[in-house]
Formats: C-alpha cells, sequence, structure tokens
C-alpha cells in the first residue's frame, strides 16, 4: 500500500495544476495517468500553441445547468493570475484576437511549466496507471495497475469524452455515480457540424473554403469565421454555436454581416443595372459560394442583368444572405469535439472547494464537471481555476 496525502487522477491540464498547487502546500501528492504520457491534451490545443486563457474571461463564457457555480472558483484564480505565472517562466505569448492568448512557440510550454510546478512541489508523476475501483472507507484507496494508493483525499480530474483517441474514457462520471453524484447526459461541444442533404454536396464542393459569418440559432450567435469541409460546416463560429445546438434545430447563416443586403442589392440595381447578380456579390463573397448559391436561389435569373431582377425577389434573395437557413443532420460527435458538455451535476459539489458533498475528501474539477467553456482559452481557464479552488481546500 503506498501512501499519500493526495492522490490525483488524471494528469491533463486541471490535475498537474492542482497537484503542483497542493505539492507547494507541503501535501505529498501523486498523480496517476492512466496512458503513457501526460498532457496530451495541451500539446495538441490551438494548433499546438495552446489557447491557454483569455483576456476577458466571465461566468457568461461557460454554459453548465447552474451558470452562478463557476463564478467562485473564476474570481478566485483569474486569467491574471495564470498570465503572471506564464511571465514568470519568461514564456512568450501573444493575442491572436478577441482576447485569445497563444504560446509564440510551442504548447510544450506550458506543460513544462506545469511539470517545473509540480517539481517545486515535489509531485510524484505515475503514468500507465489504469485504476480499477476506488474504495472510500475511512481513507479512499485506489486499486490501480501499479499497486493500490492510499490516500486522505482523491481529486478527479480524469476529464471528459472528446477525442477518443488520447485514451479517454468516462472513469470520472463512474466514480461521480458510484459516490452518490448525479451526472448530467454528456455530448460534444465545440464541434463541427455535419449535414446529410443537399447541402452535404455544397460544403464537400466549397471545401476548404473560409468566410466571415455570424451563425446563430435561438439561443446564441457568434461572428467568426465558418469553414466549408467535405462533411459539412467547420470553423471557430461553427464551434461555437455547436455547443448551444440541440439535434433537429436548424441554424441561420447570415453571409453578409452587418451589410443592409437588400439596400446594397437595390442601390447595385439602380448603379449597374446591366451587371449580372453573381458579379456584384462576387465584390463581397468568394467568386466559388456566390456560383453555389446562384444554382440555389436565383438558377434561372442566372443570366438576366440586376435590372430585371424585380424587387421582391432581391428581397427574397437578401433574406437568404442575411439569414441561411441550414439544418444540420448531426456533429462530428466526440471524435473531433474539443470538449464536453454535462458531466458530473455541480448541485453535489461545493462551488468554493470543488469538494463532493457526499463524501468529504473527494474532489472533481476540470471537464469532467458540469462546466464548459468556449472557444479561446475559457476551458483552460476553468481548469486552472477548478484546480486551485480545491488545490486550497486540501
Amino acid at each position: 500500500m503506498q501512501g499519500y496525502d493526495v492522490v490525483i487522477v488524471g494528469g491533463g491540464a486541471a490535475g498537474l495544476m492542482c497537484a503542483a498547487l497542493a505539492g507547494q502546500r507541503g501535501k505529498k501528492v501523486v498523480v496517476l495517468e492512466r496512458t503513457a504520457k501526460v498532457g496530451k491534451k495541451i500539446l495538441m490545443s490551438g494548433g499546438g500553441r495552446c489557447n491557454f486563457t483569455n483576456l476577458d474571461v466571465t461566468a457568461a463564457n461557460y454554459l453548465s445547468a447552474n451558470p452562478h457555480f463557476c463564478k467562485s472558483a473564476l474570481s478566485r484564480y483569474t486569467q491574471w493570475d495564470f498570465i503572471g505565472l506564464v511571465a514568470q517562466y519568461g514564456i512568450p505569448y501573444h493575442e491572436k484576437k478577441l482576447g485569445q492568448l497563444f504560446c509564440d512557440n510551442s504548447a510544450k510550454d506550458i506543460l513544462d511549466l506545469l511539470l517545473a510546478e509540480c517539481s517545486k512541489g515535489n509531485v510524484t508523476i505515475k503514468t500507465n496507471s489504469d485504476i480499477r475501483q476506488i474504495d472510500g472507507n475511512d481513507r479512499l484507496t485506489l486499486d490501480t495497475s501499479l499497486g493500490q494508493f492510499e490516500a486522505d483525499a482523491v481529486v478527479i480530474a480524469s476529464g471528459g469524452l472528446s477525442i477518443p483517441t488520447m485514451g479517454v474514457t468516462g472513469f470520472g462520471y463512474d466514480v461521480a455515480r458510484q459516490f452518490g453524484l448525479n451526472v448530467l447526459p454528456t455530448r460534444a461541444g465545440l464541434v463541427p457540424f455535419t449535414f446529410s442533404d443537399h447541402i452535404k454536396d455544397i460544403s464537400n464542393r466549397l471545401s476548404g473554403l473560409s468566410l466571415d459569418a455570424v451563425l446563430s440559432n435561438e439561443r446564441a450567435s457568434f461572428r467568426e469565421n465558418i469553414l466549408f469541409t467535405h462533411r459539412g460546416l467547420s470553423g471557430p463560429a461553427v464551434l461555437q454555436l455547436s455547443s448551444y445546438w440541440q439535434e433537429g434545430e436548424t441554424i441561420a447563416a447570415d453571409l453578409l454581416p452587418g451589410v443592409d443586403t437588400l439596400h446594397w442589392l437595390l442601390d447595385c440595381k439602380k448603379q449597374q443595372p446591366k451587371a449580372l447578380l453573381r458579379t456584384v456579390l462576387a465584390e463581397q463573397l468568394p467568386r466559388k459560394l456566390v456560383l453555389e448559391l446562384e444554382a440555389l436561389w436565383w438558377k434561372e435569373q442566372a443570366e438576366k442583368p440586376l435590372a430585371e431582377f424585380g424587387n421582391k425577389l432581391l428581397e427574397q434573395i437578401a433574406t437568404q444572405l442575411n439569414g441561411w437557413v441550414l439544418k444540420p443532420a448531426g456533429t462530428e460527435g466526440y471524435r473531433t469535439a474539443e470538449v464536453t458538455l454535462g458531466g458530473v451535476d455541480t448541485d453535489g459539489l461545493s462551488s468554493k472547494t470543488m469538494e463532493c458533498k457526499t463524501r468529504s475528501g473527494l474532489f472533481f474539477i476540470g471537464e469532467v464537471v458540469d462546466v464548459t467553456g468556449w472557444l479561446g482559452g475559457y476551458n483552460f481557464q476553468w481548469a486552472w481555476a477548478s484546480a486551485y479552488a480545491a488545490a486550497m481546500a486540501l
């Protein structure tokens, strides 16, 4: 039996951060990572540059059944705290857009920072450690492929179900249920949309084409790039909206955000009566896209000059350009999802400490909890903040 003050299950962003902080507070800490390497998701995030936080973090940037739950942790360990840590290590970084902070060099800089912090706290890290069972009698006991571990506290930082090729499992949810916690239904978040109708064919033909657009549904709206793919739509605006989308719903794409398209088209008709509609639209949109829309919406008038377009038809086309209604067949699922929505119900946890209300000494942090951030560094900030909240309570 190997005895520790704290066992941390999961060597990702939240787990390593919590281990480092607890170790530096004098606790004897071990991190048990199921796969062969810690920090895999950190290394692949942000295209290998790790979007480690955002300059503007509020509770409004998170989805949860309890939208207030994240406020306490986020206020106690802010983006500025983590930025300060990054600065201490002299890691060069830049703001890409919308407050998103990325490493100049590599995501490895962030992983190295966390490992250095763990080293300062004399944290033991064990990889390839598959946990078979957790027992919670007096002390918490873990039966693993590396033997038995006993601890006063166990922190579950095992992540969600996104990107299964990295060896993720639903282990954290199983532990939550074992100790009487509710687990809310999970689904893929920050994930591309797929289509099965004619939009799939259009997307396939336009694959690789990207443009600025506003994507919205009844619950949310995001203005960023959308990207046509072989299977459907991706890009930041799509990933953001996917977290607010339910199966069977439609979405709307404004292809000319900020443009009063009808007024502009009527003006074009007056100024360039002999021009073709595709010609004037190609001033605003990629020509390949315009040709697809022409085949979809005004095929019969394709060779007619603008002067011959009735105002009613122009109004109809303008409405479609500012609100193209699309119905996704689904999403690409956990295979490419950046996060998992849902998870351990926050009603069973203390918002101040992340400790389980039904079993003292058991904590849940990071993605396994029902708190999911927007694209743009918010999920890393939740990892750092929830890790801090638990570490201060250990």
